[in-house]
């Protein structure tokens, strides 16, 4: 039988769906390049860089926002537990935002360093930051990363950016689904993280419906559905979230600080590609405020705000969101 309404709750599931990439990252047949040419999108005019100076060295610390995940060319190979993503610290994506502010320095990519890592939390992190290893393979989102190398990055670092804590939401909130559904919504998942909907179309969303008209989910998985979504299951998956954050957003500015005394440490805002959902909303809006408070707290860290950040319909930025915030960060490093 047919439930219109019930359909368009799972068009909200959808949503969730979308912003989770990050979390199956441990497919690596789920993170192809862009297949089209970019839009012309409203971006800032370049920012006047910082004198360049080759011995200087940028690290990029954060999820797959940062790593340059639905770009051309983002580099991993397979491993036991997800993927390895180290072959993607110097050969990342020529248009992510990493690439773009290396070149806005003159560093070459010796000197700019891509740590981003596809479905990583603010407790991942972390931990990272000090053994240079995850303790355990983080479950929810299939992810175990070890690099002690990061640590001597960090090290000799000059400018350190951090971009981290989406997934301490998006992660919760797709596993949440696949229980709600009794993982009917798997293939709706694959169709997401597949790519193939990054580009907005008639086709993309034919796409999609047909999917979500496929799920056939009994009353019971219905009533768990309609519970996520519309009785309070976001919410507390959005306030777990940020106490999340809350609690290890200060332990990385710390082991950062302890790696790295002299560094400029710069903390990237928050954008919400989902803004008609308004405990998403506040959650990004109270993370926004976190990172500030912590920049104001501690010296030489600096707050970036990236408020009008172009993102994909993975949620990932476009190649001129990228554009934007290198063009943030440049701005904002010390010259």
């Amino acid at each position: 039988m047919n439930h219109p309404r019930f359909t368009a709750w799972l068009c909200s599931a959808a949503a969730l769906v979308l912003l989770a990439v990050p979390a199956f990252a441990q497919q690596p047949d789920a993170l192809p390049p862009e297949q089209t040419a970019p839009t012309a999108e409203a971006a800032q005019p370049a920012a006047e860089a910082p004198a360049a100076d080759p011995q200087r060295t940028y690290v990029a610390l954060g999820d797959s926002i940062v790593s340059g995940v639905g770009l051309p060319d983002f580099k991993y190979t397979e491993a036991a537990i997800g993927i390895d993503a180290a072959p993607n610290f110097e050969g990342y994506p020529e248009q992510c935002y990493v690439s773009l502010v290396g070149k806005g320095l003159g560093l070459d990519r010796q000197h700019a360093i891509n740590l981003g890592l596809p479905g990583l939390t603010t407790g991942d992190l972390a931990d990272m930051l000090r053994t240079g290893a995850m303790p355990q393979m983080n479950q929810q989102a299939g992810t175990y990363y070890v690099y002690p190398q990061m640590l001597d990055y960090l090290k000799r670092a000059d400018i350190i950016s951090v971009q981290i804590g989406s997934n301490d939401a998006l992660v919760p909130a797709l596993v949440a689904l696949g229980n709600a559904t009794n993982w009917k919504s798997e293939q709706l998942v694959a169709t997401m993280v597949s790519g193939v909907l990054r580009e907005p179309s008639f086709e993309n969303l034919q796409r999609l419906n047909s999917d979500l008209s496929r799920l056939r989910l009994t009353r019971e998985e219905r009533k768990a559905t309609t519970q996520l979504l519309l009785g309070g299951g976001t919410d507390a998956i959005c306030e777990q979230a940020y106490q999340e954050a809350a609690v290890h957003m200060p332990q990385v500015v710390a082991e950062l600080r302890a790696l790295n005394p002299d560094a400029q440490i710069i903390l990237l805002g928050y954008t919400n590609p989902v803004p008609l959902l308004p405990e998403w909303t506040q959650l990004f809006r109270r993370l926004n405020a976190l990172s500030k408070n912590l920049a104001a707290q501690n010296e030489n860290v600096t707050y970036v705000p990236i408020p009008f950040a172009m993102t994909a319909t993975d949620a990932h930025p476009t190649v001129s969101g990228h554009k934007y915030i290198a063009n943030r960060i440049l701005r904002a490093i010390k010259k």
